[in-house]
Formats: C-alpha cells, sequence, structure tokens
C-alpha cells in the first residue's frame, strides 16, 4: 500500500510560481513511477507530468512544458512539482498517482487546489 498526501498549493498571481508536493507512505516508493495530473471544474483530467522511479525520466503534459518541473527525492518519499509562470487556465486541482508499471495508476492522493489570479 502507499498513501499519497499533497500540499502546497493556494491562490497565486498570474506570472507567478508554486512548488507542489506530494509525500508518500510506504518503504517501496522508489518502485512507483509518479504523476501529477490535474482537474479544472467541468472539465476532464488532464496528465501534467510524470516521472521514472529513477528520476531519470520525466514526460509533460503540451500545456506545461517549458514552465514546470517534476522531480523526486526517493529517500525522502517525496514528489515534487515546481510550477512557474503560472496562467489562469493553470487553475485547478492538482492530484499525485503512483504506478509499478505502465498502463493504470495504483495510488491517488486527495488533490490540492491551485488558483491563478489575473
Amino acid at each position: 500500500q502507499v498513501q499519497l498526501v499533497e500540499s502546497g498549493g493556494g491562490l497565486v498571481q498570474a506570472g507567478g510560481s508554486l512548488r507542489l508536493s506530494c509525500a508518500a507512505s510506504g518503504r517501496t516508493f522508489s518502485n512507483y513511477g509518479m504523476s501529477w495530473f490535474r482537474q479544472a471544474p467541468g472539465k476532464e483530467r488532464e496528465f501534467v507530468a510524470g516521472i521514472s522511479w529513477s528520476g531519470g525520466s520525466t514526460d509533460y503534459g503540451d500545456s506545461v512544458k517549458g514552465r514546470f518541473t517534476i522531480s523526486r527525492d526517493n529517500p525522502k518519499n517525496l514528489v515534487y512539482l515546481q510550477m512557474n509562470s503560472l496562467k489562469p487556465e493553470d487553475t485547478a486541482v492538482y492530484y499525485c498517482a503512483a504506478r509499478r508499471g505502465i498502463g493504470d495508476y495504483d495510488y491517488w492522493g486527495q488533490g490540492t487546489q491551485v488558483t491563478v489570479s489575473s
């Protein structure tokens, strides 16, 4: 079992920055690929960024490339999402998720709200 808890969300002006954190329980955290998703009201859930178990491979959604950076600290069981140059359209609930292989995600956090004002 892996439990995920996101933090770091809040209200920020357009052009500002936030760093989200995802704390994972369990001793097998380093076995999991980790990703961030987001969901805005009335919209489908959207892939934001992903990172391999080792941190050696990352991937980003087109809408955040060049602005967001995903990273992880395996000894501390943490995943981060550094968000720069935020836009009002980045407003959403952000979720972290974990999976051991490819395909469906095994675990999800409860989400953290990010609101970007114009």
